[in-house]
C-alpha cells in the first residue's frame, strides 16, 4: 500500500503504486469504516489496481469524488466502481462538460490507448452544489467549484473543517509539464491568486501529477503558466514548426525534464490560436 499521510484516524493511499505515462494520481481516504475515492485512473489496467486497492482495505467504497472533467480523472471509473452503484459526486458543470466532451476524447484517446481505454465509460451521477460537503463516518469532504481552470471545469475538494488537507485535481503539477490546451490558462491564474489565500501555510495539497505540493508551489505554477503564455506570443508565427520548437525550448529552459512534455506540447497551437496568432482551426473549418 501507498499510504501517503496518516492524519485524525484517516489514511490517504495514493495510486498507481508505480508512475509510468501520463503519471496521473488518484487517491483512497480511508475512515474508520469505509473509503472515499478522489478521482480514478486513465486507463483499464491502473483503474482494476485501483479497485483492487479498495478490496485489500476490506472496506466498502463509499462515493467517488471527481476534482476536473478530463479523462485522466474519470476514464476509469467503471473499474473502479465495479457496478457497486456508489454516488460519484461532481459539480454539475464537471459531470455536463463530461458528458459533452466525452465522444471526442474518445477519437483522442482511442487511437492512443486502444483497449486500455475502457470501451464503457461511466460518468458522475450526483451533483453537489459549491461549499456543500459529503460526510461519511468521521471525514467531511467540501467541494470547491471553480468553473474552468485547468480543464474546462474544475472541482478540488477539502477534507476536514481546517482545510489543511486538499485534493486539488490539476491546479498545481508538481515540477511537470502542464496542460494549457483548453484556453482557460486566465481563469487559472485568477484561481491561483483565490486558493492561495484560501488555505493555511501547513496545508497539503495532494495534485493530479506528482507528490504532494505545499503553499510555495502556487508561485511555481503562476510561473509555469506566465511563462508559457509568453512563449507562444513571443514565437515567430510565419514559420508555425519553427514557433512550435522555440515554444518547446523555452519551456524545456523554465523546466528541463521531460515528464509529462506532450502535454506541454499538446498545447502549443490550440493557445497559439486563442491568442490570435495562427487560424482558429475550430472557427476556420467548413
Amino acid at each position: 500500500m501507498n499510504v501517503v499521510q496518516q492524519a485524525a484516524g484517516l489514511r490517504i493511499h495514493r495510486y498507481p503504486l508505480e508512475h509510468r505515462g501520463a503519471f496521473v494520481n488518484a487517491y483512497l481516504v480511508e475512515t474508520s469504516d469505509s473509503v472515499v475515492a478522489v478521482d480514478s485512473l486513465l486507463t483499464v489496467s491502473e483503474s482494476r489496481a485501483l479497485r483492487r486497492g479498495v478490496e485489500r482495505l476490506g472496506k466498502p467504497l463509499r462515493a467517488v469524488l471527481l476534482t476536473q472533467s478530463h479523462p485522466d480523472h474519470y476514464g476509469g471509473l467503471t473499474e473502479l466502481v465495479a457496478g457497486d452503484g456508489v454516488p460519484i459526486i461532481a459539480p454539475q458543470g464537471v459531470i455536463d462538460t463530461i458528458r459533452r466532451d466525452d465522444a471526442t476524447k474518445e477519437q483522442i484517446l482511442r487511437p492512443m490507448f486502444g483497449d486500455e481505454w475502457a470501451a464503457h465509460r461511466t460518468f458522475p451521477d450526483t451533483p453537489i452544489r459549491d461549499g456543500e460537503s459529503f460526510i461519511v463516518d468521521d471525514a467531511t469532504f467540501t467541494v470547491i467549484d471553480l468553473g474552468p481552470s485547468e480543464s474546462p471545469h474544475d472541482s478540488p475538494w477539502v477534507l476536514g473543517d481546517d482545510e489543511r488537507i486538499v485534493f486539488l485535481g490539476d491546479q498545481i503539477y508538481n515540477r511537470k509539464h502542464c496542460y494549457l490546451a483548453d484556453g482557460f490558462h486566465e481563469q487559472w491564474l485568477a484561481n491561483i491568486e483565490t486558493l492561495r489565500h484560501r488555505f493555511p501555510p501547513d496545508a497539503v495539497l495532494y495534485v493530479g501529477h506528482g507528490d504532494p505540493v505545499g503553499a510555495a508551489d502556487w508561485d511555481w505554477q503562476r510561473d509555469y503558466i506566465e511563462t508559457f503564455v509568453s512563449a507562444v506570443e513571443d514565437a515567430d508565427w510565419s514559420s508555425p514548426r519553427e514557433a512550435h520548437a522555440a515554444v518547446v525550448a523555452a519551456m524545456k529552459a523554465f523546466l528541463p525534464t521531460d515528464e509529462l512534455q506532450f502535454l506541454m506540447e499538446l498545447s502549443i497551437e490550440p493557445v497559439a490560436a486563442q491568442l490570435g496568432l495562427v487560424p482558429d482551426p475550430e472557427r476556420s473549418s467548413p
